[in-house]
């Protein structure tokens, strides 16, 4: 049988955050280059971030250690308000690699729970179609485009739910346009201040 994978990560939750991300779920171990999210060192998210807020792709990258600055990017996170975990939290792997095509969701994770803990959040955003398509089965909201957002009523509270492209190598899209898509994003939420 296949082995069931529980999240390795805790939500990084900064209790002021307005914007929460979402992956799907980690890659393997031995895919990690740090203790954090968007963990691979050939997933660009932290590369499309620092291109974004800083002007340089390499702004988060250790480029000597083939690794990303996690210390930076957590203050980063924490100076912004942004949230991070994984619309699973536990799955199984069909086949030995990182892609979404291949992992199978045992245990959504509790999203109105996760909101619950950072009550000043009116943004969702997902990095790709396993993460939209798990969020959508607990959430009433319509499928955005990529690159645009859907609105919806979650406890009260009016919120968006963003899709963008998804940071992997693995999806063909050069990383100047991925990061203007996010920029959008970022200039809706005043973010980019």
């Amino acid at each position: 049988p296949i082995p069931t994978e529980e999240h390795p990560l805790q939500p990084f939750l900064p209790p002021h955050a307005r914007l929460l991300m979402l992956g799907s779920f980690p890659p393997q171990k031995k895919r990690w280059c740090m203790d954090f999210y968007y963990p691979n060192f050939i997933n660009d998210m932290w590369r499309i971030m620092g291109y974004i807020f800083h002007g340089d792709r390499n702004w988060f990258v250790d480029e000597r250690a083939k690794c990303f600055k996690k210390e930076m990017i957590v203050e980063f996170l924490l100076d912004k308000g942004i949230a991070l975990y994984d619309t699973a939290s536990a799955i199984r792997r069909l086949q030995d690699n990182a892609s979404d095509k291949v992992l199978e969701v045992v245990t959504p994770t509790d999203l109105p729970r996760l909101l619950g803990q950072i009550p000043r959040c009116t943004a969702i955003v997902t990095t790709g179609q396993k993460a939209t398509d798990t969020l959508r089965e607990q959430l009433e909201v319509g499928e955005p485009k990529v690159g645009d957002y859907a609105e919806f009523v979650f406890e009260g509270r009016a919120m968006r739910l963003y899709r963008m492209p998804s940071s992997s190598r693995a999806y063909p899209l050069a990383l100047d346009k991925k990061a203007a898509a996010y920029r959008i994003m970022y200039q809706d939420l005043q973010m980019l201040v």
